[in-house]
Protein backbone atom coordinates (compact mmCIF):
# COMPACT_ATOMS: atom_id res chain seq x y z
CA UNK A 1 0.00 0.00 0.00
CA UNK A 2 1.39 3.40 -0.97
CA UNK A 3 2.04 6.04 1.66
CA UNK A 4 -0.47 8.86 1.93
CA UNK A 5 0.81 12.23 0.82
CA UNK A 6 1.46 14.77 3.55
CA UNK A 7 -0.90 17.67 3.86
CA UNK A 8 1.33 20.71 3.53
CA UNK A 9 -0.01 24.14 2.68
CA UNK A 10 2.49 26.85 1.78
CA UNK A 11 2.85 29.46 4.52
CA UNK A 12 0.76 27.40 6.95
CA UNK A 13 2.40 26.17 10.21
CA UNK A 14 2.98 22.45 10.71
CA UNK A 15 3.65 20.53 13.92
CA UNK A 16 6.44 17.99 13.40
CA UNK A 17 7.34 15.13 15.72
CA UNK A 18 10.28 12.84 14.97
CA UNK A 19 11.03 9.96 17.32
CA UNK A 20 14.02 7.72 17.86
CA UNK A 21 13.75 4.18 16.52
CA UNK A 22 11.92 1.95 19.00
CA UNK A 23 11.63 5.04 21.26
CA UNK A 24 15.33 4.76 22.05
CA UNK A 25 17.29 7.78 23.26
CA UNK A 26 18.97 9.50 20.33
CA UNK A 27 20.01 12.62 22.22
CA UNK A 28 22.22 11.15 24.92
CA UNK A 29 24.40 14.12 25.86
CA UNK A 30 24.65 17.89 25.82
CA UNK A 31 26.85 17.52 22.73
CA UNK A 32 24.03 15.65 20.96
CA UNK A 33 21.48 18.31 21.88
CA UNK A 34 23.83 21.07 20.81
CA UNK A 35 24.52 19.33 17.51
CA UNK A 36 20.80 19.05 16.76
CA UNK A 37 20.26 22.76 17.41
CA UNK A 38 23.22 23.51 15.11
CA UNK A 39 21.83 21.20 12.42
CA UNK A 40 18.41 22.85 12.62
CA UNK A 41 19.96 26.33 12.39
CA UNK A 42 22.20 25.30 9.48
CA UNK A 43 19.38 23.79 7.45
CA UNK A 44 17.03 26.70 8.27
CA UNK A 45 19.62 29.12 6.86
CA UNK A 46 19.48 27.27 3.54
CA UNK A 47 15.74 26.61 3.39
CA UNK A 48 12.60 28.61 2.94
CA UNK A 49 11.11 27.57 6.27
CA UNK A 50 10.45 29.53 9.44
CA UNK A 51 10.84 27.86 12.85
CA UNK A 52 8.45 29.09 15.54
CA UNK A 53 9.05 26.67 18.42
CA UNK A 54 11.03 23.52 19.16
CA UNK A 55 12.03 21.15 21.92
CA UNK A 56 14.63 18.41 21.85
CA UNK A 57 13.87 15.56 24.25
CA UNK A 58 15.95 12.43 24.85
CA UNK A 59 14.15 10.24 22.34
CA UNK A 60 12.28 12.69 20.11
CA UNK A 61 11.90 16.26 18.99
CA UNK A 62 9.05 18.61 18.23
CA UNK A 63 9.15 21.45 15.73
CA UNK A 64 6.56 24.06 14.88
CA UNK A 65 7.55 25.22 11.44
CA UNK A 66 6.11 27.07 8.46
CA UNK A 67 7.35 26.14 4.98
CA UNK A 68 7.03 28.76 2.24
CA UNK A 69 6.49 26.04 -0.36
CA UNK A 70 5.00 22.57 -0.12
CA UNK A 71 8.26 20.75 -0.97
CA UNK A 72 10.32 22.70 1.56
CA UNK A 73 9.07 20.80 4.61
CA UNK A 74 10.25 17.37 3.44
CA UNK A 75 13.56 18.80 2.20
CA UNK A 76 14.13 20.53 5.51
CA UNK A 77 13.35 17.44 7.60
CA UNK A 78 15.40 15.15 5.36
CA UNK A 79 18.44 17.43 5.63
CA UNK A 80 18.15 17.83 9.42
CA UNK A 81 17.59 14.12 10.05
CA UNK A 82 20.39 13.00 7.72
CA UNK A 83 22.92 15.47 9.16
CA UNK A 84 22.16 14.27 12.67
CA UNK A 85 22.28 10.56 11.76
CA UNK A 86 25.72 11.00 10.21
CA UNK A 87 26.95 12.76 13.36
CA UNK A 88 25.32 10.24 15.73
CA UNK A 89 26.68 7.22 13.90
CA UNK A 90 30.17 8.67 13.45
CA UNK A 91 30.53 9.58 17.13
CA UNK A 92 29.44 6.10 18.21
CA UNK A 93 31.22 4.08 15.54
CA UNK A 94 27.94 2.57 14.35
CA UNK A 95 25.81 2.40 11.22
CA UNK A 96 22.14 2.27 10.40
CA UNK A 97 19.00 4.26 11.04
CA UNK A 98 18.17 5.97 14.32
CA UNK A 99 14.77 7.48 13.40
CA UNK A 100 11.49 5.59 13.68
CA UNK A 101 10.25 5.83 10.12
CA UNK A 102 8.83 9.04 8.69
CA UNK A 103 8.38 12.10 10.81
CA UNK A 104 4.83 12.81 11.87
CA UNK A 105 3.23 16.06 10.79
CA UNK A 106 0.00 17.84 11.55
CA UNK A 107 -1.23 20.97 9.81
CA UNK A 108 -2.02 23.84 12.17
CA UNK A 109 -5.42 25.07 11.07
CA UNK A 110 -6.31 27.70 13.64
CA UNK A 111 -4.75 30.39 15.81
CA UNK A 112 -6.04 28.67 18.95
CA UNK A 113 -4.35 25.40 17.95
CA UNK A 114 -1.15 27.31 17.14
CA UNK A 115 -0.90 28.75 20.66
CA UNK A 116 -1.84 25.40 22.19
CA UNK A 117 1.07 23.83 20.29
CA UNK A 118 3.54 26.49 21.45
CA UNK A 119 2.63 25.64 25.04
CA UNK A 120 2.61 21.88 24.45
CA UNK A 121 6.02 21.88 22.73
CA UNK A 122 7.79 24.12 25.21
CA UNK A 123 6.24 22.46 28.29
CA UNK A 124 7.29 18.94 27.21
CA UNK A 125 10.33 18.78 29.55
CA UNK A 126 8.21 19.89 32.52
CA UNK A 127 5.54 17.27 31.78
CA UNK A 128 8.30 14.64 31.47
CA UNK A 129 9.59 15.67 34.94
CA UNK A 130 12.98 16.62 33.50
CA UNK A 131 12.78 20.12 35.01
CA UNK A 132 10.38 21.93 37.32
CA UNK A 133 10.60 25.21 35.42
CA UNK A 134 10.79 25.41 31.63
CA UNK A 135 13.35 28.23 31.93
CA UNK A 136 15.76 25.61 33.33
CA UNK A 137 15.65 23.51 30.15
CA UNK A 138 18.12 24.83 27.55
CA UNK A 139 17.04 22.66 24.61
CA UNK A 140 13.83 24.41 23.66
CA UNK A 141 12.75 27.63 22.06
CA UNK A 142 11.46 28.92 25.38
Amino acid sequence: MARLSRIVVPNQPVHIMHRGNNRQDIFESEEDMSRMTEDIAHVLSKSDCHLHAYVIMRNHLHLLITPAEKEQLSRFMQAVANRYVRFFNATRNRTGPIWEGRFKSCLVDSENYLFTLYRYIEMNPVKANMVKNIADYPWSSY
